[in-house]
């Protein structure tokens, strides 16, 4: 018997495995949902992946155009003119609207953040189904993911935006107002992130969610006053104007177009209504999309 048995038997006479135990606090079963604490964490240690993979996104899907990254001013700037050839041309509806193209300008290119917010939440966890199935991490990283996206391409629109609104007449005089828009930007952002949240585990439940969500996309277009002033439009229907102005994309555009457009201040009724909807849906939306959490890599 050689040297080295007879020193491990003389150590484990029983014949007892001498593998040393790890031990397991700390650790989750793949795809355990773990605590919202730890939840939380995992998701600002994988910040930097949700930057880069919104980056990629967004750059793969401009090389596919020949115009590429113009593509993110053409876009509005053409929906712009096609709005305001049917409501402001054909509709009249510019009627009792100071400076209806900046009005337009403001409405359009504020939706469509949220619009593409919205949509891309809600189908964000069946298109990264490859990723679910090959890494293990945080899901909310998928529709979190959708909304820096959006927001990257948001970004340059802004400054396209308030160009256009200083050069096209009538030019508008900027005031100090003009800094408000940050914090709407900042608000509006943060509501896009619980709506994504709250669409992406219901539309992983009912893929046609996704198909139906661009339909009420185009009636909430309708019904935030994008084109036309609710004010005037509802001044008879009192009920309906009331119900309105609980409309949160409605409290986003007026405090744009107070704060850059007409240069007055806000009612802190409109502010409440906007930090209320961005953390209120925020709060929901993270939470219900937390607690869906084991269910995602089910398909």
């Amino acid at each position: 018997m050689s040297e080295t048995t007879r020193s491990s038997e003389a150590m484990n006479p029983l014949g007892l495995s001498t593998i040393p135990s790890v031990s397991s606090e700390g650790l989750v079963p793949v795809g355990r949902r773990t605590s919202l604490r730890s939840y939380i964490a995992a998701l600002w240690n994988r910040r930097h992946f949700i930057l880069a993979e919104s980056r990629a996104k967004m750059s793969g899907s401009t090389r596919k155009n020949l115009l590429g990254y113009g593509w993110l001013f053409l876009n509005p700037l053409l929906s712009v003119l096609a709005f305001w050839f049917i409501f402001g041309f054909i509709l009249q509806s510019s009627r009792g609207i100071e400076n209806f193209i900046g009005y337009l300008v403001i409405g359009v290119f504020f939706f469509q953040f949220t619009g593409k917010s919205m949509t891309g939440g809600t189908g964000a966890i069946r298109s990264g189904a490859s990723m679910i199935k090959g890494f293990q991490f945080p899901r909310a990283a998928l529709p979190i993911s959708v909304v820096v996206r959006n927001f990257l391409d948001f970004i340059p629109s802004v400054v396209v935006m308030a160009i256009l609104i200083a050069v096209i007449p009538p030019a508008e005089v900027i005031t100090w107002r003009v800094v408000l828009i940050v914090p709407v930007i900042i608000l509006q952002t943060i509501f896009n992130v619980g709506l994504a949240c709250f669409l992406a585990r219901i539309g992983h439940k009912i893929p046609d969610l996704t198909n139906f969500m661009s339909i009420v996309s185009r009636f909430w277009l309708y019904g935030s006053g994008v084109f036309f002033s609710i004010e005037d439009r509802l001044s008879n229907h009192p009920a309906i104007l009331a119900a309105m102005q609980f409309n949160p994309m409605h409290a986003y555009l007026t405090l744009v177009r107070d704060s850059l457009l007409y240069g007055v201040d806000s009612s802190a009724w409109l502010w409440f209504m906007a930090v209320a909807w961005a953390f209120g849906l925020l709060i929901v939306g993270f939470l219900f999309f937390w607690r869906g959490e084991e269910s995602y890599g089910r398909f």
